[in-house]
């Protein structure tokens, strides 16, 4: 399947729109992890679990949308974005979201 960021794909027309397709994950943080982020933050650095973390989440709501488009029998998803939004104190949703369609070669 081809994801794209873009609203079209090079050598190829949009036959058909089949909708909007999404994935999302919840993520919360480790407590045992927030007292070392809080010693980043004095020194300075990468916090590497916050990084592993959101790559993971990344990762995951990708992959949910991909089985969206799947199911819908989609040649690719364009338009790709991703949002976050905080669902409660410490846990945050990372929701990957873009368009199904269906491709035809030029």
């Amino acid at each position: 399947m081809i994801i794209s960021t873009t609203n079209d794909v090079p050598g190829y027309r949009i036959k058909e729109t089949l909708g909007i397709v999404k994935g999302n994950t919840v993520r919360a943080r480790h407590m045992g992890r927030d007292i070392l982020a809080g010693f980043k933050n004095i020194v300075g650095g990468e916090i590497s679990d916050y990084t592993k973390l959101l790559a993971e989440s990344r990762e995951q709501s990708l992959d949910r949308m991909v089985e969206r488009g799947k199911e819908l029998e989609a040649d690719a998803i364009i338009g790709i974005r991703f949002m976050t939004s905080s669902v409660m104190q410490g846990a945050a949703e990372l929701l990957a979201y873009g368009t199904a369609v269906r491709l035809e070669k030029l």
